[in-house]
């Protein structure tokens, strides 16, 4: 007797039809993914299946089922309005870890470690749901440049990215702690800055914009009008690398913009 597994909300282990034949061939007792819990029942002489589905909702799926609910561990506006541009229904959760410095890590691989570590802690709190995580660095000289902690900082950053370029990394992870699924990456973009002067700075960190943007500017705000130009992604210097963020979304079937 053909059996059909219809609802799958996390990446299988096995291909359906791998998990068909499975069953056929070795009973319940060789499927046992974490995200499933199948209990073969005996009525009237005909296997019947029931799935446990241990899975928490956070909202409905949008009405022509492409995209599934996923957390996104970021309170960053900006990341929020990219991924709202694209239709995408998520909950916003952001991550408590607490970010130090990592001596000795590289650029990318630093962005990489705390998109991972972002997601990983709420990840604990929500193992049955997918976890879209990121952390963007500006670097120059192989120095991080973080959020400014006054405006004297504020003004000395922008000093030393003036007239010159930089290089913005997001390192972006999406996972499900209860599939065992993971999968990162990091994505570069070169910005090149015009050359600022004093009053220019000054103007710029009045308007209180540079205070809570890794490097002390945004260039979806009024700080725009200090880059040239960019090389590479621009919703990467944003926050998030939106082409880079869908196919990882896509290549996990858990959500779609088309």
């Amino acid at each position: 007797m053909g059996l059909t597994l219809s609802a799958v909300l996390c990446p299988p282990v096995l291909s359906l039809d791998r998990r068909e034949r499975a069953l056929a061939q070795h009973g319940a007792e060789s499927l046992t993914p974490l995200a499933f819990l199948p209990i073969v029942q005996a009525k009237r002489g005909e296997a019947a299946i029931k799935f446990g589905l241990e899975r928490r909702h956070l909202s409905e799926m949008n009405k022509n089922n492409k995209n599934e609910t996923f957390i996104l561990a970021s309170g960053s506006p900006r990341r929020q309005e990219l991924l709202h541009q694209l239709g995408f229904s998520f909950e916003v959760i952001p991550s408590k870890l607490e970010e130090t410095n990592q001596s000795g890590m590289e650029p990318r691989g630093h962005a990489i470690y705390y998109a991972k570590e972002k997601a990983k802690e709420v990840a604990q709190r929500y193992p049955q749901e997918w976890v879209l995580a990121a952390d963007t660095i500006v670097v120059v000289d192989e120095e991080i440049l973080g959020k400014p902690v006054d405006s004297t900082e504020a003004t000395a950053m922008l000093f030393r990215l003036s007239g010159r370029s930089h290089h913005v990394i997001t390192g972006v992870c999406l996972l499900h702690a209860q599939c065992g699924v993971e999968e990162s990456q990091a994505v570069e973009t070169e910005v090149f800055m015009r050359s600022l002067g004093a009053a220019d700075i000054e103007g710029y960190i009045a308007t209180g914009e540079p205070m809570d943007k890794a490097g002390a500017y945004g260039i979806q705000g009024i700080g725009g009008c200090l880059v040239q130009r960019i090389e590479g992604s621009y919703s990467n210097v944003v926050g998030l690398p939106l082409c880079e963020t869908v196919e990882l979304l896509r290549r996990h079937q858990v959500a779609d913009p088309f």
